[in-house]
């Protein structure tokens, strides 16, 4: 396959799939991404891009616009509900400062690799019913879709299957593993000019809750509330159901909520992929982002962790193809060197929520807090950089 230039269709305009089109247009392939909505946006409020995922960024060329679309945030550690402090992260030194990560709104991130992604054939309103994998050693791959242009049945070397939690290419590749219910829903939500709100990105613990709130931006906000919820459970006013839920929380909980405007409070349920899936492989197609390992939010890894899945689609595979490799082999170190990694990160999130801010016993919480405190800061440090130290393969 060296010296001959490859096709790849992306399944997916989300962060995941864009991310993959991007890399692979740097490697110099032709790349279709099909997306179901009739237009490529992003639905959701901010997020923190921690290193690992500012590391998956630099290397499509866009660390430093996303630095600029968002605001710097030190990891300051973790409270209870009433703001009191049970495991605070050092402030570091001028030799070794903590991790700093960047709060972003989604739509802005999703703007910029939109952008850096317009090398590709952009083809919205096209949802997938079938797929051939093909063999990496025989038939290329056919993705069949249904679109406003008619019925369409692209061909490629390399199909990228990055169709989110629902992903109807995992449907068929690997119908064997599907979203499993948390448990727990989100409420999010972006306040506008809230000048009270610290640079530190604090979590705070209640009884069966988390709350969390980091600046997108010099006069944006983006807060969080994820707790325990029955499935499809909805109401009338969220923004009436959140105000009651955090009455009682410590400011600035409460004034979060009360300034955000009703129309822009999202809740969604949560779910996780399960089982977990044996292998991101089949045939000529990949599987990235929560199509592959959809994860619950507790270390909030799942855009980073599809960053750095979009970023090696082209660094791990592309590249590796256009340099003489195999498909087969590239697409295996791929899984070796990216499933291990993704998986591990979804079990860890898993128990710190089973650990953490899924407690609601008073017994239980009480134990936690306490343990916690006991807990230096730099050793929780340490423990989170052991996820977000990832960096791009070189």
């Amino acid at each position: 396959m060296a010296g001959t230039k490859r096709d790849a269709v992306v399944v997916g305009g989300g962060i995941a799939g864009l991310a993959a089109a991007c890399s692979l247009l740097r490697q110099g392939w032709n790349v279709t991404v099909l997306e179901q909505a009739r237009r490529f946006a992003e639905v959701g409020a901010g997020l923190a891009l921690t290193p690992n995922g500012l590391s998956a960024l630099s290397s499509l060329g866009l660390d430093a616009p996303a630095r600029g679309a968002g605001h710097p945030v030190q990891m300051a550690g973790t409270q209870d509900h009433r703001g009191r402090w049970l495991v605070r992260i050092p402030s570091g030194s001028v030799r070794r400062p903590p991790p700093t990560a960047y709060g972003i709104h989604r739509k802005e991130l999703h703007r910029l690799l939109l952008a850096s992604a317009q090398g590709a054939t952009l083809l919205p309103g096209a949802r997938v019913v079938g797929i051939d994998p093909g063999r990496p050693d025989g038939p290329r791959a056919v993705v069949f879709c249904a679109s406003d242009k008619g019925d369409l049945a692209l061909d490629a070397d390399l199909v990228v299957a990055a169709d989110g939690l629902r992903s109807a290419c995992r449907q068929q590749l690997a119908p064997a593993s599907a979203p499993r219910y948390s448990g727990k829903s989100a409420w999010r939500g972006v306040v506008r000019e809230f000048p009270a709100a610290a640079d530190g990105f604090a979590v705070r613990w209640g009884p069966g809750t988390e709350f969390g709130a980091l600046r997108i931006g010099a006069g944006s906000v983006y807060w969080y509330g994820y707790t325990f919820s029955e499935e499809g459970q909805r109401w009338a006013d969220e923004k009436d159901a959140a105000m009651e839920h955090f009455a009682g929380w410590a400011e600035p909980v409460p004034s979060l909520i009360r300034g955000t405007p009703p129309a822009v409070i999202l809740r969604h349920d949560v779910y996780a992929l399960a089982p977990a899936l044996a292998t991101y492989v089949y045939g000529r197609a990949v599987l990235i982002g929560d199509a592959a390992h959809a994860m619950v939010p507790t270390l909030g890894q799942g855009a980073n962790s599809s960053l750095e899945d979009g970023a090696c689609v082209g660094l791990l595979i592309a590249r590796a193809v256009n340099e003489g490799a195999s498909l087969a082999a590239a697409l295996g170190s791929y899984d070796a060197r990216r499933r291990p990694r993704t998986q591990r990160i979804a079990r860890r999130s898993a128990t710190a929520g089973r650990l953490g801010a899924d407690l609601r016993a008073p017994a239980g919480v009480a134990a936690r807090n306490a343990l916690l405190r006991l807990l230096p800061g730099s050793l929780a440090a340490r423990a989170g950089s052991s996820v977000v130290a990832w960096r791009a393969p070189a």
